[in-house]
């Protein structure tokens, strides 16, 4: 398996939220995504967290032998410790008492991946059949697209396309979706915040991911395409490729 990533403060803010990692564990891949709220400091601080205690957990829990399932109920496990990690350190300082994250990984293996998600960080299946998005916002609008309220294309440019319903640190507990993907020799696994899917599309992602050049240099294409447009959010995006 090959990997990817990138982070970018964009064209507007002058602090990075965001936060990423990426690591080998047994025979998997580990990435993470989360986009962090509640100010500059708390943002940065509570997005950092959740990388952090969720990558240590599942490096020391996750096993080859494992099913899906259980890795999935080892994610689950990992976003609860990262959102008790964020929560203790918002009671330490009245500064963070209101900092939180979204949430996007990947645990994947050969032919199998388990993503988690909690907000509106998104994952995406990409192959040359095309691009799928996995992952199911936890939004404002997206609960307004799925009632019938808004289309698709309205939710893109709503004033309030950012609130989100779920997140990591605001409640005791969080709340997970999680997603079971087959995937083959030569697709790709992409996860990135909203800064990114606010200004590229799906079909230019395809495109960069697919057919543009090289794996190795597309998420600098799609961030320069971002920053070109504008990039009012941070814009985060890891690839994973399944080779």
């Amino acid at each position: 398996m090959r990997s990817w990533g990138i982070t970018d403060a964009g064209v507007v803010r002058h602090e990075n939220q965001d936060s990423y990692d990426v690591r080998t564990v047994a025979s998997f891949t580990s990435a993470i995504v989360c986009d962090g709220m509640g100010g500059v400091a708390g943002g940065r601080l509570a997005s950092s967290i959740a990388v952090e205690r969720f990558q240590n957990e599942i490096e020391q829990v996750l096993q080859e032998s494992m099913s899906l399932q259980q890795i999935g109920q080892a994610a689950d496990y990992a976003v609860s410790l990262a959102n008790d990690a964020i929560r203790k350190r918002a009671a330490e300082e009245a500064a963070y008492q209101h900092m939180g994250t979204t949430l996007v990984c990947a645990l994947a293996r050969d032919k199998q991946v388990v993503i988690i998600n909690v907000g509106d960080s998104r994952a995406y299946h990409i192959s040359r059949d095309g691009i799928r998005q996995i992952s199911r916002d936890h939004s404002l609008v997206e609960v307004l697209v799925e009632r019938g309220d808004l289309t698709p294309e309205e939710a893109k440019h709503h004033p309030q396309r950012n609130l989100i319903t779920r997140a990591l640190g605001p409640d005791a507990s969080v709340q997970t979706d999680s997603f079971y993907v087959e995937w083959k020799q030569g697709d790709f696994l992409l996860l990135c915040s909203d800064g990114l899917v606010n200004t590229v599309s799906d079909q230019e992602i395809l495109f960069e991911v697919i057919h543009n050049g090289e794996p190795d240099t597309c998420l600098a294409r799609l961030v320069a395409l971002s920053r070109q447009r504008g990039a009012p959010d941070n814009v985060t995006a890891v690839l994973l490729m399944n080779i």
